[in-house]
C-alpha cells in the first residue's frame, strides 16, 4: 500500500468571510496561534507551561476544543484545522461581539494550528503528548483516496512516536467506510491498545458533526487507543 501523501487536500474556504471573520483571522489568530518554531518545546508556546499538552487534529466547528479548554484549565491543547471557516468559528466562540479581536483576552491555554496537521506532528519532540483526538475527519470513501486518511497503516508509527506510554488518541467516525478502514488498519498494529465504543464516553464533549449524523441515522464508532 502506497504510504500517504505530504500534500494537504480538501477545501481550505468555504463561503465569502464576513469584515469581522476576516479581521479574526488578521487580529486575533496572531495572537493565538502556535508558532511553528515552538515544535521542538511545545508545551513552552503556553502561559504558564501546562501539566498536560493535547493535540486535536481538524477541529471542524471548534466546540470540542472550547470545551476542553474550559473543562481542563491545566491542560495545552493545540487545535489543529486548515478551513478558515471552522478557524473563524472558532475564534467567533472566543472573541464574541462587539469585543475587540484586537485586545480581547484569549484563553492560555489553547493554541491554533492552521497548516497541515502532519507538518507539526513530524516536528514534535518523541513522547510530548499526552491525548490526541481525532473526531469525524474527511472519511475520503473512494478507495483511491485511500491515502488521503489520516488514518493509515504508514502513518500509525509516526503517531506513536509522539504520544507518551499511556497516552489516549481519541478517534470517531461515523462513516462504514472509514469505521471499516480504521478497524481494519488497527488490527495489525502494535503500538496501541484498543476499545471500540458504541456511545460516545461521557469524557468526549459532542460535536456538531456527531449531532448531525446521529439526526441523519447514522451510527459512530468511538475509539479509545492507549499507547503502549
Amino acid at each position: 500500500m502506497k504510504p500517504p501523501v505530504d500534500r494537504l487536500y480538501g477545501r481550505a474556504r468555504g463561503h465569502a468571510l464576513r469584515p469581522r471573520q476576516r479581521r479574526l483571522l488578521d487580529v486575533a489568530l496572531p495572537r493565538i496561534a502556535f508558532p511553528p518554531g515552538a515544535a521542538p518545546d511545545p508545551a513552552g508556546a503556553f502561559a504558564p507551561r501546562p501539566a498536560a499538552l493535547w493535540l486535536e487534529v481538524g477541529f471542524g466547528g471548534g466546540e470540542h476544543a472550547a470545551a476542553q479548554i474550559a473543562a481542563h484549565p491545566e491542560v495545552g491543547l493545540i487545535a489543529a484545522e486548515v478551513f478558515e471557516n471552522g478557524v473563524c468559528s472558532l475564534l467567533s466562540r472566543l472573541v464574541p461581539e462587539p469585543a475587540d479581536p484586537a485586545t480581547a483576552p484569549l484563553p492560555g491555554n489553547l493554541r491554533l494550528w492552521t497548516e497541515d496537521a502532519r507538518i507539526l506532528l513530524r516536528g514534535l519532540p518523541d513522547s510530548c503528548l499526552d491525548r490526541l483526538f481525532l473526531l469525524f475527519p474527511d472519511p475520503w470513501p473512494k478507495a483511491r483516496h485511500a491515502r488521503r486518511r489520516f488514518v493509515h497503516p504508514a502513518a500509525l508509527e509516526g503517531i506513536a512516536r509522539v504520544l507518551r506510554p499511556g497516552a489516549e488518541w481519541l478517534v470517531a467516525s461515523d462513516d462504514p467506510t472509514y469505521q471499516d478502514w480504521v478497524a481494519a488498519t488497527l488490527a495489525g498494529q502494535a503500538w496501541f491498545d484498543v476499545v471500540a465504543l458504541d456511545e460516545r464516553p461521557a469524557d468526549w464533549p459532542g460535536t456538531r458533526y456527531e449531532a448531525k449524523a446521529l439526526l441523519a441515522g447514522r451510527r459512530p464508532v468511538y475509539w479509545r487507543l492507549t499507547r503502549r
